[in-house]
Order: C-alpha cells, then structure tokens, then sequence
C-alpha cells in the first residue's frame, strides 16, 4: 500500500493529564532498520500509566507516543532489514529481539517535532524498529496476541527466570492485574503450590482463581500478613513477587519470604519512594531481585507461548476484559484506574477491525 502520511494516535503532552487524541504526521520514509506496520490492536501496561503519572519522574521527551504491546500488519520495511517482511502479522515488544535496533521514528503534531521510542502502539501505525518485533502464526485469535507483547512474556519470565519456580515452590503474587494474572497462570503451569494472590479487587481476584491461584486474599477487608502465613506457614513462602511497586508492599513480600527463598520486584515505585528491609538474611541465602521485563527474549519466548496457545495450554482470551476504541483510550484508563477492568483491555487501533 502507499506509505501513510498521517494518522490518529493518544499523546502524552503533559503528565498527570488525559492523552490528547489528535492527528499525526508520519516520516516520508523508512531509514535503515525501520519497519512500518499497521497497528491492529494495543494492550494498555501499567507502565504506560506509570509514564502519564511520572513514577520515574520528570518526563524529559515530552510530547511522544504511548505503548509498548501490541500486534501488526508489516506493511514495509526499510533497509537491512531480515527477520520480518511485508504482510507478515507481528507482535510489537518493547523487549529487544531479533534484528536491527534502528534509529527512533520522529513525527509531527501541529507543525512540531513529537518524539517516540523503538516501538509505540497507542496510534493506528507505528514505525518501529525491527529489534521490536516478532513474526507470529496466521492461525492464532489475532485478539489475544498483544499479551505476547508484555504482560505474557513478563509474568512467565517472572516465573522462569527471575523467580526460577520449581514444582511445589510456594509462590504469593501481590498484585492481580495483566502482568500478575500471567505470573498467576505461569506459576500454575510451572507446578507451583499453593499459588496465593492478593488484590484489592474482588473481580480480579476471581480471575486469578480461574487462571491458577489456590488461595485468594483480598488486600481491603483482610489481614495480609497473617492470611499468608496461615497458607504457607510462619517460615514463608518460596517465592514472593510484587507487580504494585507500594514500597509498604515491598518490604511485606521480602518478610514474608522464607529464609532461602526468592523475592522478585516487578513493579516500580515512585522516584523517592524508599522501601525498608532487614538486610541480614541475604548474606545467608534469600535473595531480592528487580525484574526487567522478565528478561524475556521475545525472538525465543513469543514462539514458544504460541505453540503453547495452539495447543489450548495458555488461558489469554479469559485475561482480556473488555475492547475499547482509540479515540476512548482516556477511559480505559481511568476504568483501569478504578479497580473496574479485571485483567487486560485492550485498544482497536484500526476502525476497519469492527
């Protein structure tokens, strides 16, 4: 097809503010490295609502594009590209994968420069750099296939790499949203037991239950601690994962690990935000640990999780909750937000897809 000049994308102009829902202007051309691909549908990670809230503080890029999970339509590549082609569907990632890291696109809104990354999805096209995507199988639900993007790649990494589950390890997840459900179902399939999972949200906690949790704990009406204890026992868990970034949260999941267990930091606090920790036990064999991303590598994981999906193995459809259109991205976010969408939503990037 002609290469698109203009398309309706959400902008993060300031921080603390609703996305601005407007029109863009695309590059002429592809440099070396680029791909230009139609976004079909986006996920929304709480690390996009960590960007709009500047938990890592003072955004210096200001305006730019948003997201970083998605799947696409190539429409064409530049040169020195190898690993995907045009008319190939892909999953968008913000994690490196196979090929060229190229040069970040630069677009324009209203007559001015608007920065992006490597990869962006909350826009109708995206031109991303090749190292951020990977081809995927015609036969899969096109639908579920962003969660690929983060949320499933993260949670199993969470649970493979960094945590290094064993069978029987006992795993307490703190947090039930699009990353936790995945480290939930992950822990499940890894042979996990018992699998706890503590939310504020009931809604949320139902879903962890259908996707693999043993035991849910409702972080608004119960005592954490104690309920956790009463599961796993006064040594502690295995293995405690926390996807909230609360620092309060943080040091409960490191005391409620077992003296050679494994806590693993998903989430990420705000600037400042210190957490507080008796350091002892890990000269002795416990181990704290932050996570990036679960360090997946999409061009080896997005494969093998969609072997998995073929064979009916991975639960992704139940993790979506609801489908929203681009120009109502602003309240997916606050229903996000809110406690309301249980799970991942999801953004039709592309009007035609109904």
């Amino acid at each position: 097809m002609k290469h698109p000049r203009r398309m309706v994308a959400a902008i993060l102009e300031q921080q603390r503010a609703p996305l601005v829902i407007d029109e863009v202007e695309l590059p002429e051309r592809l440099t070396c490295g680029q791909v230009l691909v139609r976004v079909l549908y986006s996920g929304i990670c709480g690390s996009q609502l960590g960007e709009i809230d500047g938990v890592k503080g003072e955004d210096r890029y200001l305006p730019h594009l948003l997201g970083h999970e998605g799947v696409g339509e190539v429409l064409q590549v530049g040169e020195g590209v190898r690993f995907v082609h045009t008319g190939q569907r892909v999953v968008l990632h913000w994690r490196k994968g196979a090929g060229m890291e190229a040069v970040p696109a630069t677009y324009k809104w209203r007559n001015k420069l608007l920065n992006a990354g490597w990869v962006t999805t909350f826009n109708q096209y995206a031109i991303v750099s090749e190292n951020r995507l990977t081809p995927v199988y015609d036969d899969v639900d096109t639908e579920i296939l962003p969660l690929l993007g983060c949320a499933v790649t993260t949670g199993f990494g969470v649970v493979t790499n960094n945590a290094k589950v064993s069978i029987g390890d006992s795993v307490v997840v703190f947090g039930a949203g699009g990353v936790g459900l995945n480290v939930v179902q992950g822990a499940a399939l890894a042979g996990a037991y018992p699998i706890v999972a503590i939310d504020l949200y009931d809604n949320r906690l139902e879903l962890a239950a259908r996707l693999g949790a043993t035991h849910c704990i409702n972080g608004s009406s119960q005592d954490v601690m104690q309920a956790i204890q009463d599961i796993v026992g006064k040594s502690g868990a295995d293995v405690c994962i926390d996807n909230t970034g609360n620092t309060k949260i943080i040091s409960m999941a490191y005391s409620l690990t077992a003296s050679q267990g494994r806590t693993v930091l998903v989430g990420v606090p705000h600037k400042n935000d210190d957490a507080s920790i008796h350091t002892l036990p890990l000269h002795f064999g416990k181990t704290l640990t932050g996570s990036h991303g679960g360090e997946s590598r999409p061009e080896l994981d997005i494969p093998r999780y969609v072997k998995l999906l073929r064979a009916g193995k991975l639960q992704l459809r139940e993790c979506i909750t609801e489908v929203f259109a681009l120009e109502e991205i602003n309240t997916a976010i606050e229903r996000m937000r809110s406690g309301e969408l249980a799970g991942r939503c999801l953004i039709n990037c592309y009007p035609d897809l109904g």
